[in-house]
C-alpha cells in the first residue's frame, strides 16, 4: 500500500480497476471431468492459481485503492505545506516540521521546477537518499536533513557524493533546514553536489510559488483582440467602399462624413469617428 502511495492517485485506481479485471478472469472454478493420467499436478496447480485468483481480486483493489486514498492525501498535505512556507515572512517555518512533512515540502518544492519526482520511502530521518529526482533523461538524488540542533557536517556531503557515483547519477542536492558546517561546503565545491540551507530552500520556495501565480495569472487572463481600424469603411447598405465627403448644406455644413461609393445610386453614410 505505501508503494502504491508513492505513485499518483489515478495510479491506483488504474491498479485496482485492471487488477480486478485479470484476477475475475483466473478466479473462474476449474472444470473437472475425467482425469487423465499425468493431468493431476497441472489440475492441483490450476485450482491453487484460481483460489488465490478468488481472494485477490478482492485484495487488490482494496490495496489500489487504499493506497491511491493515502496519495491524494499526501499530495494536498504537500501542496498546503509549500502553501505556508510561501506565506511566511521568514525561514523560521521549516523549524516546526517533522522530517516526513519536511522530505513532502522538499520533493513539491523540486517538483514545481518540472522535475518527476519520485520519493524512496526512505525507513526514517535519515533514510539515505530520500528523493530521486529525474529531468532531461538525468537522474539526480537528494538527501533531506531536518537538522535544527546542529549543523550538517561532511560525512553527509561525501556519503551522497559515493552513493552518486556508483548509481551513475548526474547530480545531488543535500537539503536541510539550518545550515552546513565549512567541512562540507569545501567538500561540495567543484562537485556537482549542491547544498541547500534553510534560507536557500525559503527562497526557492517563494520564487518558485511566485513563478507559479504569474503563470497562473496569465493563463487566465482575458485576451483582448482588437479588430482592425479599416481606413474605408464598407457601406451599410450595399457593402460597397466608402470615401470622404464634405457636406455643403444643412445642419452638418462643412463637417464630413463617409459616403457611399456608388453615389446617387446608393445614399448611403456614415459618422467619421
Amino acid at each position: 500500500m505505501d508503494l502504491v502511495a508513492l505513485l499518483p492517485w489515478w495510479g491506483g485506481v488504474a491498479i485496482a480497476i485492471v487488477g480486478y479485471l485479470v484476477l475475475h478472469r483466473m478466479a473462474a472454478p476449474v472444470k473437472v471431468g475425467a482425469i487423465q493420467p499425468g493431468q493431476v499436478s497441472q489440475l492441483m496447480t490450476s485450482s491453487i492459481i484460481a483460489g488465490l485468483a478468488t481472494v485477490g481480486q478482492y485484495l487488490v483493489p482494496l490495496v489500489g485503492l487504499a493506497g491511491a486514498a493515502m496519495s491524494f492525501i499526501w499530495r494536498k498535505q504537500r501542496k498546503a505545506l509549500i502553501t505556508g512556507v510561501a506565506q511566511s515572512k521568514s525561514a523560521n517555518a521549516l523549524d516546526g516540521m517533522s522530517w516526513r512533512e519536511f522530505e513532502m515540502l522538499v520533493g513539491e518544492a523540486y517538483a514545481l521546477q518540472g522535475y518527476f519526482v519520485t520519493e524512496t520511502g526512505g525507513g526514517g530521518a535519515d533514510g539515505g537518499i530520500d528523493l530521486v529526482l529525474a529531468k532531461g533523461g538525468e537522474k539526480f538524488f537528494v538527501q533531506c536533513k531536518q537538522w535544527k540542533a546542529y549543523k550538517v557536517g561532511v560525512d553527509v556531503v561525501r556519503e551522497l557524493y559515493g552513493v552518486m557515483a556508483a548509481k551513475g547519477a548526474t547530480g545531488g542536492f543535500v537539503v536541510t533546514s539550518g545550515r552546513f558546517t565549512d567541512d562540507a561546503k569545501a567538500f561540495a565545491d567543484g562537485r556537482n553536489v549542491q547544498l541547500v540551507d534553510g534560507t536557500k530552500l525559503f527562497a526557492m520556495i517563494k520564487q518558485v510559488k511566485q513563478s507559479q501565480a504569474t503563470r497562473q495569472a496569465a493563463s487566465t487572463a482575458p485576451v483582448i483582440v482588437k479588430e482592425p481600424v479599416t481606413a474605408e469603411p464598407s457601406c451599410p447598405q450595399c457593402s460597397s467602399s466608402m470615401v470622404k465627403r464634405t457636406a455643403r448644406k444643412g445642419g452638418n455644413a462643412g463637417g464630413e462624413f463617409w459616403g457611399c461609393s456608388k453615389f446617387p445610386t446608393c445614399r448611403g453614410v456614415r459618422p467619421i469617428e
